[in-house]
């Protein structure tokens, strides 16, 4: 038997549940990783929490996106962070992703609403090269 690239099992896993993109499933490892480098300057190796998880993804979005995010994430199939514990755990459920006791999907319901985080609070980032040009 042959074993399957990541991306190969990603692609196979959005053919049994289309409900997502691959690049939903991307972003998730993608997040996790922002996560755990953020954790790695901490010194910290414990494992990624839902609440952690979703910030990851929250400020990756933002760094990415910016308020484009909530319309990217819907291009994908993502309408909600429990869409995102749905992705999460169809990882799981594949071995591409391991799960500790305290993981639940139900933890992602309801972490926060993609228009205000996305839209309404959205605040530029604007680089100043010359603070007295204000």
């Amino acid at each position: 038997m042959t074993a399957l690239t990541l991306e190969a099992k990603v692609e196979e896993l959005t053919r049994t549940d289309g409900r997502y993109s691959t690049d939903a499933y991307h972003f998730v490892f993608e997040a996790l990783d922002y996560a755990l480098q953020e954790r790695h300057r901490q010194r910290s190796t414990r494992h990624v929490g839902v609440l952690e998880l979703l910030d990851a993804i929250r400020r990756l979005a933002l760094d990415q996106f910016g308020p484009l995010a909530r319309c990217v994430f819907e291009s994908w199939g993502v309408y909600e962070t429990e869409d995102f514990g749905e992705v999460v755990f169809n990882l799981v459920q594949n071995d591409l992703l391991n799960q500790s006791d305290g993981d639940r999907k139900e933890d992602f319901r309801g972490g926060y609403s993609f228009r205000e985080v996305f839209e309404e609070s959205y605040r530029p980032r604007v680089k100043i090269d010359d603070p007295t040009a204000l």
